[in-house]
């Protein structure tokens, strides 16, 4: 723990329209991680020491999460640019890039409009900008039109209950199939970001989208998806898998949405042994 501390650091960064917040930690060859969108950057709680120990881990908070802020509601911002801003400010020309669910949309978005940036790139429960061929089961669709109800209506209590046994648990899965901790924390993520932020933004897509232009993306690839996820998730891995030259896919077992918080261990051991077969 102690060399680690030594090598860590936390700040904001200026950006077009508010603050970026970030943590570092760790040496070696630069390591972003991007949340998902039911998070804020300490899912990767799981991930932080044991990768620092190989690497130069970057975590943050993007915008309308955790501790980064936005001006106003007007404020229009690129999440790819945002990524370029912060390595450009850590000192970091290049960089292994690995990202969850909204945070897996983010991070194909960036490798797609700075390829000269990443080498390697991880894909976790992805999202995939212009992809709306997955249409959703009946009980999957229910769930999301209660969901879509409460945000309306601000109910940040219900909301964060429901997202969080929706993505965490998996759509169709008990309420208490993982660990009450592991619960709380993620439902806590959740009302934090609710709570805390208020404003949004208006972030500014990729033109093209990557739908059409994952035979762009020449780094090695890496698509994680877990059996219990949203079936349209799942569908989007494939997708991921098929279309990006060379990319290999994991599937983990029993897992849902947030596998890396899940079941840390073998997470890290199969994000580790990819990265470790890119530097080799």
């Amino acid at each position: 723990m102690s060399d680690l501390t030594t090598q860590s650091a936390t700040g904001y960064l200026e950006v077009e329209g508010g603050k970026l917040y970030y943590e570092v930690a760790g040496e070696g060859h630069p390591l972003l991680l991007i949340h998902a969108g039911v998070a804020h950057n300490a899912m990767w709680d799981g991930q932080w020491e044991e990768f620092a120990r190989r690497y130069r881990v970057i975590r943050y908070d993007t915008r309308g999460f955790g501790k980064t802020t936005l001006e106003s509601e007007e404020v229009s911002f690129s999440n790819r640019q945002d990524i370029h801003d912060l390595l450009t400010h850590l000192g970091v020309d290049k960089a292994y890039v690995v990202g969850v669910s909204r945070g897996g949309q983010i991070a194909t978005d960036f490798t797609l409009e700075h390829p000269e940036m990443v080498d390697g790139l991880v894909l976790v429960a992805a999202g995939l900008g212009g992809y709306n061929e997955g249409e959703l089961t009946e009980e999957e669709q229910s769930l999301s039109g209660e969901m879509e109800k409460l945000w309306e209506a601000k109910d940040w209590d219900r909301l964060s209950e429901m997202e969080m046994n929706y993505w965490l648990n998996g759509p169709t899965q008990p309420k208490d199939r993982v660990p009450a901790k592991l619960r709380d924390k993620v439902r806590g993520m959740i009302h934090y970001n609710y709570s805390n932020q208020p404003y949004e933004g208006k972030p500014r897509t990729l033109t093209p989208p990557a739908i059409g232009r994952l035979g762009e993306i020449k780094v090695p690839t890496l698509v994680i998806v877990g059996t219990l996820d949203e079936s349209a998730v799942m569908r989007i891995a494939d997708v991921q898998a098929q279309g990006i030259p060379g990319a290999k896919k994991v599937v983990m077992q029993g897992t849902a949405h947030l596998p890396n918080m899940e079941r840390p261990e073998e997470f890290n051991r199969i994000v580790l042994d990819f990265l470790d077969g890119i530097g080799a």
